[in-house]
């Protein structure tokens, strides 16, 4: 199945949303943070990002979920800096600190020839909100020297509904988090006052342009939305409610990771609710509720059944 940027580019279509994405950062409203810096004079936002491209790591990675690592790996890109401040972020360095290295667009492009090269069965963009013109400014050079596996868009979920229209055409795939069923607490540990409100937008946009996760003979992803669902302890993340829109109001065949890995990070040892891991009966409870409101796919006793649409 032939990715969905490669008819866009074709048709002469992505050169000119990378114009357009380019304009935003003179004003960028590029996320939900609008912080109207112009980036391209070297200015930042809340991401501390300017217009240079700043990339921590780049390898076939086999921590993802299973459609996409398939047996040669996703192939992911780690950029630095990120549009939320999570106190417990696991990747607090990359993410905080930036530690990382400059390069441009042509290097990114390479980068993701090479992931091509190794055999990893898809360019897995890890935290690309802040750089998506310049991403896609590079994947324009990418298909010219004959990129062709799919685009994984794998973020926090804190995303613009009217930047994402500007990438519909473009990616294959979004993965997006949805971190919290509520604004207090979103504010509270992400720094993102409105979290609830964007992130249920956002993922009913990203539905709307690649549909449900469709996976080919092998169980590999080729197209759709990959939902992910961290639980955090004291039922700060509202799990069950963020199952219940999941459910309801994108679409009960949705592909959800439910994810029980948290752990302590970064400052979340300063705050005495999310000073634990989970417990095997918070876990419990919230698979046994994606399982009565319907969902059943990529959590629990489903996560190895593998629907090939």
């Amino acid at each position: 199945m032939q990715p969905f940027y490669i008819k866009t580019f074709n048709s002469g279509e992505l050169t000119y949303r990378a114009k357009i994405l380019k304009s935003l950062m003179k004003e960028c409203t590029i996320c939900p943070r609008e912080c109207k810096v112009n980036r391209s004079e070297g200015k930042h936002g809340v991401c501390r990002s300017t217009d240079r491209i700043v990339v921590s790591n780049l390898s076939a990675h086999y921590g993802e979920e299973a459609p996409l690592v398939g047996w040669n790996g996703s192939g992911a890109i780690f950029f630095t800096s990120c549009n939320l401040w999570c106190l417990y972020c696991q990747n607090a360095d990359i993410s905080h600190m930036r530690h990382g290295k400059a390069i441009t667009t042509n290097q990114l492009a390479e980068a993701m020839l090479s992931l091509q090269h190794l055999g990893c069965h898809n360019v897995n963009l890890v935290t690309p909100t802040h750089f998506i013109p310049q991403i896609v400014e590079a994947l324009i050079f990418a298909v010219e020297k004959g990129l062709t596996i799919p685009l994984v868009y794998n973020s926090g979920g804190y995303e613009s509904v009217e930047t994402l229209k500007l990438l519909d055409g473009i990616v294959d795939i979004y993965m997006p988090d949805i971190k919290y069923s509520s604004n207090d607490n979103a504010r509270k540990y992400s720094g993102a006052r409105d979290y609830w409100d964007v992130v249920r937008d956002a993922v009913i946009e990203m539905h709307r342009q690649v549909g449900d996760l469709k996976l080919n003979t092998f169980g590999i992803a080729e197209k759709g939305l990959l939902i992910r669902h961290l639980i955090l302890p004291n039922n700060i993340a509202g799990s069950k409610k963020v199952l219940d829109f999941i459910a309801k109001e994108v679409c009960i065949d949705s592909y959800v990771n439910i994810m029980d890995q948290y752990r302590p990070a970064f400052k979340a040892y300063k705050y005495p609710e999310l000073s634990r891991q989970i417990t095997s009966k918070e876990y419990e409870s919230v698979i046994q509720y994606a399982e009565l409101v319907g969902l059943k796919r990529g959590f629990g006793k489903y996560e190895n059944m593998l629907k090939v649409i």
